[in-house]
């Protein structure tokens, strides 16, 4: 089997935490104003779709928002866990 993509690996912690996109959007905010950067409505819609991967800096804020990994999120057998 192949590796999981980006929007997979959203969509499963998503739904194992029981998230809505508007929900991961509002927990972001903190962390947006804190680095300078911006995720908005558009940007979550299209890496769940997978018609779009997110740059360094979003991949990074969605780690830091979802408490795991970078390369879990980008489908990489690692594990999800963050690190401190």
């Amino acid at each position: 089997m192949g590796r999981a993509t980006t929007a997979q690996r959203l969509k499963e912690v998503m739904e194992k935490r029981d998230l809505r996109q508007v929900d991961v959007l509002d927990m972001a905010k903190p962390f947006c104003e804190k680095y300078g950067v911006k995720l908005n409505k558009n940007d979550l819609s299209q890496y769940l779709s997978g018609k779009v991967q997110p740059k360094q800096d979003k991949l990074t804020l969605l780690g830091m928002v979802l408490n795991v990994s970078e390369g879990w999120l980008m489908g990489f057998e690692v594990s999800p866990d963050r690190a401190t």
